[in-house]
């Protein structure tokens, strides 16, 4: 027991990072180049089945939108001394015809947008909304600390193995159904609850720093709850519930234009 004691005071205390600006302390079990690889993997298999948009118009907004808030990540980047870190990313932002209201960010940068997202944000600064909230996760390094945190959940268990070793099969599969759930909705799930609302933080930063209105979240977070969507409760959801992140982001909002927003 002291062994495994140790084993897990050493991955605290040596695989941890900081997010830039909020200064939380994560976990961090693998390397930025790990990540990138498989990032681009996985980027390269979706671009091949993908189907590229066909309007011009709003491909060229997203295109544009998304460099001026990687402008503003990496002025952020330089201005504290970290630009060695910008060769970590490889942005890159595509529109996609999908009806469906959604975007991603990959680790990287590499981030796509669904045509079905644009009625939401109606405007650029809107879009911006999107784009700098997925931005925020690759920056964040969110996808890392993610698997960080499945490790290490997986490494929770093999110790719950042993404990149970000398105890009957039936009592074994209960205290693993327990830890299973107990582990997913205690921590997994609230984890990325805290990842959204921390995206949500660094979007709104982001945005305001490359000129865009930071008020247009609100805007874009009310049309997207009217929408409707998965009745699923929060405390088993991976997303905030849209009342709690638009309260959330209401109350971040005056300290982010007062320090932040460029107009």
């Amino acid at each position: 027991m002291n062994k495994l004691f140790l084993y897990f005071t050493a991955i605290m205390l040596t695989g941890c990072s900081t997010v830039p600006i909020t200064g939380r302390r994560q976990l961090s079990l693998v390397s930025d180049s790990q990540i990138l690889a498989l990032s681009e993997q996985s980027y390269s298999q979706y671009m091949s089945s993908a189907k590229k948009s066909s309007d011009k118009a709003k491909t060229d907004m997203v295109a544009c939108c998304g460099r001026k808030l990687q402008k503003s990540v990496e002025s952020y980047f330089i201005s504290q001394g970290r630009s060695s870190e910008l060769s970590n990313y490889n942005w890159s932002f595509e529109l996609v015809k999908d009806d469906t209201p959604n975007a991603f960010c990959l680790p990287g940068g590499r981030i796509v947008v669904y045509e079905g997202i644009l009625p939401y944000t109606e405007t650029e600064d809107g879009l911006a909304v999107v784009l700098g909230h997925e931005i925020a996760h690759a920056v964040a390094k969110h996808s890392n600390e993610r698997i960080s945190q499945q490790y290490l959940l997986q490494a929770g268990g093999s110790v719950i193995d042993i404990l149970m070793d000398t105890k009957s099969t039936a009592s074994q599969a209960i205290v693993s159904q327990i830890y299973g759930l107990g582990s997913n909705v205690g921590v997994m799930l609230p984890f990325s609850r805290k990842q959204e609302y921390e995206a949500d933080e660094l979007g709104l930063i982001f945005m305001s720093m490359a000129g865009y209105n930071p008020d247009k979240a609100l805007t874009f977070w009310t049309n997207m709850s009217k929408k409707g969507g998965s009745s699923t409760p929060e405390f088993l959801s991976t997303h905030p519930a849209d009342s709690n992140r638009i309260e959330a982001i209401g109350n971040i909002l005056p300290g982010v234009k007062s320090k932040y927003y460029k107009k």
